[in-house]
């Protein structure tokens, strides 16, 4: 990784910690683990894009980069234990004329689902919510593998899209196939299809993803 040049930007880094931790921001006060920083990566990607700025303390505290490996465990964690492999971009900060910000910007993905390597060898797609990494559900990544591909609502799909309508709540898929009286095979595959046409959206709730209408 080529060196990054710190500019002055005590302004615009306070402006940016003032955000908090959300959707689409992490602290890292340091970084060390590649893997754990590959989930940040996958969540962000998969949901719009976001950065980290590193040197920043959970609490909101700007410490300052302590370790100039810090970005290089980035670019590791991007290349290396991302799939497929993705690109981040790289600003740096000088605050209050001593402490040294580094602003990791990761761009949404266009090839979703965006996986991280697990400890174990396995992949996983992680989902930005709030402030945390979220294992992705299963039928969200069944989506975004079918986004672009021509996909018939038939009748069958259309009741299940009218019953989430008509719920006025958040569902599973367990409730649409009750609900309907159709096998959970039948549910899950009209949530994918209408999930990946923009008809349908899923959102995190007491601990699981639920679907409602987009």
């Amino acid at each position: 990784m080529k060196d990054i040049k710190a500019v002055r930007g005590s302004d615009l880094v306070r402006a940016m910690v003032a955000e908090g931790e959300h959707e689409h921001q992490d602290f890292k006060f340091a970084i060390s683990d590649a893997r754990k920083i590959a989930r940040s990566i996958s969540a962000f990607a998969n949901n719009g894009g976001g950065r980290l700025l590193i040197g920043v303390k959970d609490n909101g505290v700007i410490a300052g980069v302590r370790n100039e490996e810090d970005a290089y465990v980035v670019e590791l964690a991007a290349s290396r234990y991302c799939r497929p492999e993705q690109s981040v971009q790289f600003r740096a900060y000088k605050v209050d004329g001593t402490a040294i910000v580094i602003v990791a910007d990761i761009a949404a993905s266009t090839a979703r689902p965006v996986l991280a390597g697990e400890p174990d060898g396995s992949w996983r797609a992680y989902y930005r919510v709030a402030d945390e990494n979220i294992a992705a559900h299963p039928l969200m990544l069944r989506a975004w593998r079918m986004a672009g591909v021509p996909t018939n609502i038939d009748s069958d799909t259309a009741r299940v899209l009218a019953y989430i309508e008509a719920c006025g709540k958040p569902v599973d898929t367990r409730d649409i196939a009750l609900g309907l009286h159709i096998s959970q095979a039948s549910a899950e595959s009209a949530v994918a299809s209408l999930a990946a046409t923009g008809l349908a959206a899923f959102i995190y709730r007491d601990g699981s993803f639920r679907i409602v209408p987009a």
